[in-house]
């Protein structure tokens, strides 16, 4: 049977502005990029989703190359849409990308025009939508002119393939050329996808101060470091851990025993809060003021839940962040 969204969905959810636009996206929003492929259990996945939007997580992210194998995170999402949801799309905010590889061949990936809005056709087909809420050029492209990329994804807004257009991975020069051609063709760039955290701060150099300047919001991915930022890895490496198998994304080796007591004290810090160090990781890169929202993944219902949680608690004190930073600065000395 289809499911009955609960009626107080939006009490306790937070909303914030993507930069200077009128899309409100809630503060902690749920990504497709694992537990959702074809590999996965489609049940499960449905009741991660659900649970989410019983809480108020409108937006759902995804990319054309999500999985394994390649694109069936969108063709389930497609299906709980079509199951459960299919009356809640006006309510919804669903982003998809493309630029990395996502079939063989010179226009399987990057940042032509055939292969964004080819990509993009076909992620609408996988999904059974009409258009996406989002549609972001997912890593910039050495190669193909900007002024190229860009034009890609104003034909995708003008076309009504996509609501808005926006970017991910961009440094803050290649965030304020594009910014800049998307003005200049009529349609702004909504919002920058960003890999920001407590154990990567590379944004705070000169990024996220781009993004304000241009208007642009910010939802940042990874913000519980691949898990590093849980209490998945306070003892150690769980033999069944993203990073005793081997990820790409999460070696044995970032595990350091300096990592490890710099978890373990942001986890002292975290429970002092009242909180569990992911619900402060999540709080720490929200405390950001041009921070629109926070990307999280989840392997069951729980998950979502506790990242929901942290919105209880996202005010921290000069001293609670100067703490954290001396945390920080010792894994380095």
């Amino acid at each position: 049977m289809p499911s009955i969204a609960t009626e107080s969905r939006y009490d306790s959810m937070v909303y914030n502005r993507a930069g200077r636009s009128g899309l409100l996206l809630p503060a902690i929003s749920l990504g497709l990029w694992h537990n959702f492929g074809g590999v996965d259990p489609r049940e499960n996945g449905r009741a991660i989703l659900l649970r989410a939007f019983d809480l108020g997580v409108t937006h759902f992210d995804l990319a054309n190359n999500y999985g394994p194998p390649p694109g069936s995170a969108e063709e389930t999402l497609g299906a709980i849409l079509r199951r459960d949801l299919a009356a809640h799309r006006d309510e919804l905010v669903i982003s998809t990308k493309a630029g990395y590889r996502m079939w063989d061949g010179p226009y399987g990936e990057w940042g032509s025009r055939k292969h964004l809005i080819t990509s993009l056709d076909q992620s609408l087909k996988r999904m059974g939508l009409e258009y996406v809420d989002i549609f972001y050029h997912h890593r910039p492209d050495p190669n193909t002119p900007l002024e190229e990329t860009m034009a890609a994804l104003v034909y995708a807004v003008r076309s009504g393939r996509a609501l808005y257009a926006a970017i991910s991975n961009y440094t803050p020069e290649q965030t304020r050329q594009a910014a800049a051609i998307l003005r200049t063709l009529g349609t702004p760039c909504l919002i920058h996808q960003v890999a920001y955290s407590m154990l990567r701060r590379g944004p705070e150099e000169g990024l996220l101060q781009t993004l304000a300047a241009e208007g642009i919001g910010c939802i940042v991915f990874s913000p519980l470091a691949q898990g590093m930022l849980t209490n998945r890895y306070l003892t150690g490496i769980p033999a069944d851990s993203r990073a005793a198998s081997g990820s790409q994304f999460l070696r044995r080796e970032q595990i350091t025993a300096e990592r490890l007591a710099t978890i373990q004290q942001l986890n002292e810090l975290a429970q002092q809060r009242g909180q569990s160090l992911a619900q402060m990781a999540l709080a720490w890169v929200l405390r950001h003021p041009d921070t629109t929202s926070a990307l999280v993944g989840a392997s069951k219902p729980e998950q979502i839940e506790e990242s929901v949680g942290a919105l209880q608690n996202l005010a921290f004190s000069a001293e609670e962040l100067a703490a954290i930073d001396k945390i920080l600065a010792a894994e380095h000395d």
